[in-house]
């Protein structure tokens, strides 16, 4: 790596100033924060060699996020992610969030599920919901379609919507 790209004060400025939102969206896509920390910090080990070539700063958080998303689900496919069971309390959103159809005292077991969502949904989950894009940006961030998304999204709130009714079932019997 080049020594004055490893040096390049734009990047760094722009690091301090996006980080904790950028922390925020690993740790909805991941669902672990200290995942979410080895995460960032690879994508961001990933976009900083190319950071010349990146103008727009909203580019610039597109490409860090895809590199999140890529760096996740590469984690996701190695055989000790199978051993794992990752929980944990989820930041307050930038986005979307939950919104005010969820009661707080359920917001936390609702992304303790999320996190249980394989990794493709839970990502588009978290995209969508969490940090609140459109189908179009979500299906960019993700690089696939925009019915890829609607799919990914329908069948992750299906089965969000099962967890939820077997969880409330087995509380009520």
């Amino acid at each position: 790596m080049d020594a004055a790209v490893a040096d390049d004060p734009s990047f760094a400025t722009w690091v301090a100033v996006r980080r904790p939102a950028l922390l925020r969206a690993a740790t909805a896509i991941t669902g672990d924060p200290h995942r979410a920390e080895d995460v960032l910090q690879g994508a961001l080990l990933r976009v900083l060699p190319h950071w010349a070539a990146i103008r727009d700063p909203g580019a610039a958080d597109s490409y860090v996020r895809r590199a999140m998303l890529n760096q996740h689900i590469s984690w996701c496919r190695q055989p000790s992610y199978r051993h794992e069971s990752v929980r944990s309390e989820v930041p307050e959103p930038t986005g979307g969030g939950l919104g005010t159809s969820v009661p707080a005292s359920r917001a936390g077991e609702l992304w303790h599920l999320v996190a249980a969502l394989p990794p493709r949904q839970r990502s588009t989950i978290a995209l969508r919901f969490y940090e609140g894009l459109s189908v179009a940006e979500t299906a960019a961030a993700l690089g696939c379609s925009s019915g890829t998304v609607k799919s990914n999204t329908h069948h992750a709130l299906a089965r969000l919507r099962a967890m939820l009714a077997r969880d409330d079932l087995a509380v009520a019997g």
